[in-house]
């Protein structure tokens, strides 16, 4: 089914789109990551550890590269992972993220990896966008042409498969914004939808019915939505990017669970990711606990100026009441409507 309107709707408010028989034009079909459903149970630091060693063991033989951040997820990974290549971003005519940068130097240094930067300005993820639009077939999340600059880096190094800790904040409680409170059904829909679609497009869908599945009265479950839908769009930007760049990636973290619900007493208390941060001293003795940073993007600086011209898209709106994230939304759905209908 061909139905655009829906699709550019979808698109705003989870990232990504939910319904796979319907595309934005006649001769695409998206791909959405399907999450494993074979897990691993865990119950503590210690079974992290043994299953992502395990998980390791499956790659052996192939030259590794990983991307590190200055978080505890790759921090961790870094630590089975002595005398790889690691990759750090790092952006180009600014000076943000300077204490990522010197945790991502710590942990190569403490593991004997090789740390190459990536550097990313506009001119370098660019190029890139329609690549992996086109792959998806649907505009795509801010990360994804980012990525692939560095699996490209990776590959040219020799790299085979790329590791990420990118499953870990949506298994062990790491979103704890999302995580913060018992969501009323309302609530939520606000605070997830990232763009809404009635304040842009001319023609908006009303896509309320994928949190509907999750309603619990006047609640939502908003763990099993988490779970089935953040996971779809959080985990295939990863596969798209990787896809595109035509190189391996492995996410040790996403094919574990923790045995028990998460304790969000302790994630709500200030200990989010607990079972990651006990793993995490294990690895960097005495060395303090990073607070979480997402991967960083500037995208205020990106579209500072910008704003869209197409005919689907509503006049006059007032850019200055939208994140530097919505911005790359509405930009991303423009230049992809424009890639496959121009006006």
């Amino acid at each position: 089914m061909i139905d655009k309107n829906f699709c550019m709707s979808s698109y705003l408010v989870f990232r990504y789109i939910e319904r796979d028989d319907i595309n934005f034009f006649a001769g695409l079909h998206h791909k959405n990551f399907v999450p494993p459903k074979d897990k691993i149970k865990v119950s503590s630091a210690e079974d992290i550890d043994a299953a992502i060693e395990k998980n390791f063991s499956e790659v052996r033989g192939k030259k590794l590269g990983l991307m590190l951040s200055g978080g505890m997820d790759s921090a961790i990974l870094a630590a089975y992972m002595k005398g790889c290549d690691a990759y750090t971003f790092r952006f180009l005519n600014g000076t943000i993220y300077q204490d990522e940068l010197k945790r991502a130097e710590f942990y190569a240094k403490t593991y004997g990896l090789q740390l190459h930067y990536v550097d990313i300005n506009w001119q370098t993820i660019e190029p890139h966008i329609d690549s992996v639009m086109k792959n998806k077939c649907a505009p795509v999340h801010s990360i994804e042409p980012q990525l692939v600059v560095a699996a490209v880096q990776a590959k040219f190094d020799g790299v085979d498969c790329m590791i990420v800790g990118e499953s870990s904040d949506l298994i062990f409680g790491g979103m704890d914004k999302l995580l913060s409170q018992d969501w009323s059904f309302d609530d939520f829909v606000k605070r997830y939808t990232f763009t809404e679609p009635a304040a842009v497009l001319k023609n908006s869908v009303d896509v309320k019915y994928l949190f509907e599945r999750y309603r619990q009265g006047d609640k939502i479950n908003f763990l099993q939505f988490m779970d089935e839908v953040f996971a779809v769009e959080s985990s295939g930007s990863y596969m798209n990017a990787f896809e595109v760049a035509q190189i391996d990636y492995l996410d040790p973290y996403a094919n574990l669970e923790p045995s028990e619900p998460l304790d969000l007493k302790r994630i709500r208390g200030g200990e989010s990711k607990y079972l990651i941060r006990e793993l995490f001293k294990k690895k960097y003795p005495g060395f303090p606990i990073p607070e979480k940073i997402p991967m960083p993007r500037p995208v205020d600086f990106y579209f500072e100026h910008w704003r869209p011209t197409r005919h689907e898209f509503k006049k006059f709106l007032d850019m200055k009441k939208f994140t530097g994230n919505q911005k790359w939304q509405l930009y991303c759905l423009e230049r992809f409507l424009n890639l496959f209908e121009p006006e």
